[in-house]
């Protein structure tokens, strides 16, 4: 029995692992590849304003759980990190969906032209630096956080709370401020969308 315990264990880490590794290796696939796909995605345009939606709720939920579980509230706890997970998860197709049909946005093209020009630079001056810091520490984060909530989840569902609890002082904050972030890059970008 306590092999098969073990057999489990490693089963399930392996699989975490695996997924912690193809999640942002996929992404960055779809991201990077030199043509988009061809959706006939006219619709993707409103992507990025669902997605900072999304983000925003997955940030409200995420501070629900947390004032839930220090209230003791497990069940409301519950209900709140689910809906967190299931809205990142959510996003994370949309985002992919957007980014591999649509040409990227320069944060700064004033006039949509793809090209920012030292006129334009000019223009946004210091705000580009915030942008990228932002954007950076956003996209680092993300890659980052992938596992911990992975494993978060698995010690909470098989009931290994202990570990639960030790993995997510680190989970929590990472995954708050990705989910924050994910929403000022937004705020920062929106003004250059083309159809803007």
């Amino acid at each position: 029995m306590e092999q098969s315990l073990q057999a489990k264990e490693k089963r399930n880490m392996w699989i975490i692992g695996v997924l912690s590794v193809a999640i942002p290796v996929v992404v960055a696939i779809l991201l990077f590849m030199p043509a988009k796909l061809d959706l006939q995605a006219s619709w993707a345009q409103m992507l990025p304003g669902l997605n900072a939606v999304m983000n925003t709720s997955t940030s409200a939920a995420l501070i629900a759980g947390f004032f839930f579980i220090k209230k003791k509230n497990i069940m409301a706890h519950r209900v709140s990190m689910m809906t967190a997970f299931i809205l990142g998860s959510i996003f994370l197709v949309s985002y992919v969906i957007y980014h591999s049909t649509m040409e990227g946005t320069k944060f700064g093209d004033i006039n949509h032209d793809g090209i920012v020009s030292e006129l334009e630079l000019a223009a946004i001056g210091i705000k580009r630096y915030y942008y990228y810091v932002v954007l950076i520490s956003h996209i680092l984060l993300a890659i980052v956080v992938v596992p911990l909530v992975l494993l978060a989840f698995y010690y909470a569902l098989s009931d290994k709370i202990e570990k639960h609890k030790g993995i997510v002082k680190y989970t929590y904050p990472i995954w708050l401020y990705v989910s924050v972030s994910g929403v000022l890059v937004y705020l920062m970008i929106s003004p250059y969308y083309p159809w803007n």
